[in-house]
């Protein structure tokens, strides 16, 4: 056995001197410090651990350790960036100092189901730890997303925006202008009414007439029941004509209002999602729970 230079290793240990055992489902390894002359354990996480992590725990364990380095049984260099989950797969060599220890992984067909049921909960665990150690770089870059997803939803919603305001302000002087119109009517009946019973003629002859007027208004308040499935309520019925007007003028300058409600829409839930990815308490509550407590 020779190092990467050619120079051969002063002794090579059998494998016998670094063992790997697992216990609670992570790897042991267990081998003698040169200078203190005493074996010590090492517990390695195999799926975040890497191989130069591992050779700095053992050189932080005993200074006299000058070189320590993992190569392969074909003599190549195991790079310091490789998960030690990958190097126990196979066959190694553990390089501290001049010596070389050959060491032999157990077959993982040998851990028994406790062990591997226990190691797949702790590879779970890991994971989710790794997430959560990895999640500020996600909500940095989720954020910049929605932040760019919004500029460009605002873009998109500007003119949209100055369009339906003139429209809006259209409609409303039209609703408004009706309803005046209405309130015009109704004075110049009841004026008509008042001069036609003191003056042309008498109570008894336009008792009838007003009788027939408010059965009339009761008859049209009905067909507008009948037709909207409404009560003839005012502001309901104010509503009701500035959306037609609303609709009319859309049409007329081409404003769509089926894309205009779907940006405000996505827009709505681009702002949610932000507002959530700043709240990292509520970053895994469903919307109605968040509604529910705010």
């Amino acid at each position: 056995w020779r190092g990467r230079e050619g120079a051969p290793y002063s002794t090579l240990v059998p494998s016998d001197e670094v063992t790997i055992n697992y216990r609670h489902g992570l790897p042991v390894i267990t081998l003698t410090l040169p200078t203190r002359s005493e074996r010590c354990r090492f517990t390695v996480k195999p799926m975040v651990t890497t191989v130069g992590a591992f050779l700095q725990d053992v050189q932080r364990e005993d200074k006299g350790i000058e070189r320590a380095e993992v190569f392969a049984t074909d003599g190549s260099k195991v790079s310091d960036a490789t998960l030690m989950e990958v190097l126990l797969m196979n066959d190694f060599k553990l390089v501290v100092n001049n010596t070389a220890y050959s060491v032999s992984p157990p077959a993982k067909e040998m851990l028994s189901s406790e062990h591997a049921t226990e190691m797949e909960d702790i590879k779970s665990l890991v994971h989710r730890l790794f997430v959560a150690l990895h999640l500020e770089d996600h909500q940095i870059r989720k954020e910049r997303e929605l932040l760019q997803k919004l500029d460009h939803l605002k873009e998109e919603l500007l003119p949209l925006e100055q369009m339906k305001a003139r429209i809006t302000e259209r409609a409303d002087a039209k609703t408004s202008r009706l309803l005046w119109v209405g309130l015009a009517l109704m004075s110049t009946q009841g004026g008509a009414l008042a001069w036609l019973t003191w003056w042309v003629y008498s109570w008894d002859i336009m008792e009838p007439v007003t009788y027939f007027i408010t059965y009339g208004s009761a008859m049209a308040f009905y067909a507008y029941f009948v037709l909207t499935k409404q009560d003839y309520i005012y502001p309901d019925a104010k509503d009701r004509q500035f959306l037609h007007y609303f609709y009319q003028k859309s049409k007329k300058q081409h404003f769509n209002v089926e894309r205009y409600n779907k940006l405000k829409e996505d827009l709505a839930e681009a702002e949610e999602s932000l507002r959530r990815l700043r709240q990292p308490l509520h970053l895994r509550l469903p919307i109605q729970e968040i509604n529910d407590k705010d």
